[in-house]
């Protein structure tokens, strides 16, 4: 991960605060991908956040198969919402997808 030593001990704080129960191997990747280039504008916590969504959806639930079997990505994202909520609980996350937002 790329980027000034704050905005790594940030992304690092903000991924702890997030995800205190989450495997070292998955928070490593969440770490790398909050760390993109294309989060930089974004403040720690919220880049920790969408990426911490983007890598439960493809890694940890069927998302990747609902896009395979020709579900839309939003209809794909509605139906993973509960898997994903069930991963970042066994995380003990301090947040979790809302199913009503429809930015989620």
């Amino acid at each position: 991960m790329k980027g000034s030593t704050g905005r790594r001990r940030a992304i690092a704080k903000a991924l702890t605060a997030l995800l205190p129960m989450a495997p070292y191997a998955d928070t490593e990747q969440i770490r790398a991908d909050a760390g993109a280039v294309h989060m930089k504008t974004l403040p720690p916590a919220i880049a920790v956040w969408l990426a911490t969504v983007a890598h439960v959806r493809h890694q940890h639930t069927d998302y990747e198969n609902l896009l395979d079997e020709g579900y839309d990505r939003d209809s794909a994202r509605f139906f993973v919402v509960d898997q994903t909520n069930k991963v970042l609980t066994g995380w003990r996350a301090t947040r979790l997808l809302d199913p009503d937002d429809e930015d989620a």
